[in-house]
């Protein structure tokens, strides 16, 4: 039998709604912290991200590399606010949409395209792959390609920073297609009963793959956690000021109080699930709506508005970036490939592994 439309089996048009976003904060920069030279260097994380993004699609494209290639375009504000807003040391965690969040933490992009590219000089060595950043001085324990499974470890992090008692908060990104997995609810209750200082955090822009998220989850995301007595809230994902607000004052908490919090951060992306998708689900009106709440754009509108920054000062650092990420580029295809006898490094712990070759 064929279902109408409505029924959350067929396409109803817009089904994202802008509407759904909480309200941004009002605080000003300084009411944060963040001093009239912060907001240069936050422009320039997030624009950096955005060039880099548009730039690998353009490699993508023209075939440089292969595999899976998800971008964040549209969610810089979340990456860059909550590095902004931990310290060096605290530890994170993400999916597979990890480049932006790479980027932000310090990351060096020029290792990051070569990443991409499959290269001996990436950060993963050219074994990861998009989904597998990694970068073990900056306390980025990687992109995770199997949805949910790193959630699990985030906790066995909190729970080594916890018996270490070193001050350190993780921190656990994943998407709204994660919540569903019984690894998170397992995970939550481990965190909650033994009061692990770790910070989960959906980054629900919306679509699951290419199904919308009142399609695949009951109720607010975030209420998943008071099942389990868990600290949790939602916020605005396009607006960084907001991220900064919230995820300071989590942290803050975490750490005086060594218990686990649950953050819905509802943001948007603006390309595909990855390079193969269209995006044929949602229509162009939602599109060019969520494009008025572009964090990059709001950030800057900010700084100008507030006389912090001249047009040209941010023009200078706007082609500042995409010269380094064309640096990045041709430091990628210079690099060479891992010699094939890597293969079996940074895999088994035993050298004389009977499968080694």
């Amino acid at each position: 039998m064929v279902k109408k439309s409505g029924d959350g089996f067929t396409p109803t048009g817009k089904v994202y709604k802008s509407t759904t976003l909480p309200k941004p904060t009002k605080k000003k920069h300084t009411d944060l912290g963040l001093k009239d030279d912060d907001l240069l260097p936050l422009f320039h994380s997030m624009y950096k991200q955005r060039r880099f993004e548009e730039r690998a699609a353009q490699m993508y494209q023209k075939g440089k590399f292969g595999g899976f290639l998800h971008l964040y375009i549209g969610q810089e504000a979340v990456s860059s606010g909550t590095v902004a807003a931990l310290n060096d040391d605290d530890d994170i965690l993400g999916a597979y949409r990890v480049h932006g969040m790479a980027l932000a933490r310090g990351s060096d992009p020029g290792r990051c395209m070569a990443e991409l590219f499959g290269k001996k000089t990436g950060v993963s060595r050219g074994k990861g792959g998009s989904m597998h950043f990694f970068d073990l001085e900056r306390h980025f324990w990687g992109g995770h390609a199997i949805v949910g499974a790193h959630i699990p470890l985030a906790a066995g992090m909190a729970m080594a920073n916890k018996y270490n008692d070193n001050g350190r908060v993780v921190i656990c990104f994943f998407g709204d297609g994660a919540v569903d997995q019984g690894s998170l609810n397992e995970t939550f209750n481990m965190a909650q009963l033994w009061k692990l200082p770790v910070i989960f955090v959906v980054e629900n822009n919306g679509y699951s793959m290419g199904t919308a998220v009142e399609r695949h989850s009951a109720g607010e995301l975030h209420k998943r956690a008071d099942a389990y007595g868990m600290k949790n809230a939602v916020v605005n994902g396009m607006d960084v000021f907001t991220i900064i607000e919230k995820v300071q004052e989590v942290a803050k908490d975490v750490r005086e109080t060594n218990e686990p919090w649950f953050l819905e951060v509802k943001t948007y992306r603006y390309r595909g699930h990855s390079m193969s998708d269209p995006g044929n689900y949602r229509t162009k009106e939602e599109l060019e709506e969520f494009r008025g709440f572009d964090p990059i754009e709001r950030l800057k509108t900010y700084i100008l508005k507030n006389k912090i920054a001249k047009e040209e000062d941010l023009k200078a650092i706007e082609d500042e970036i995409e010269q380094i990420v064309l640096d990045a580029i041709d430091f990628a295809e210079e690099s060479d490939f891992p010699d094939p006898k890597e293969l079996y490094e940074d895999t088994y712990t035993q050298d004389d592994y009977p499968y080694h070759v």
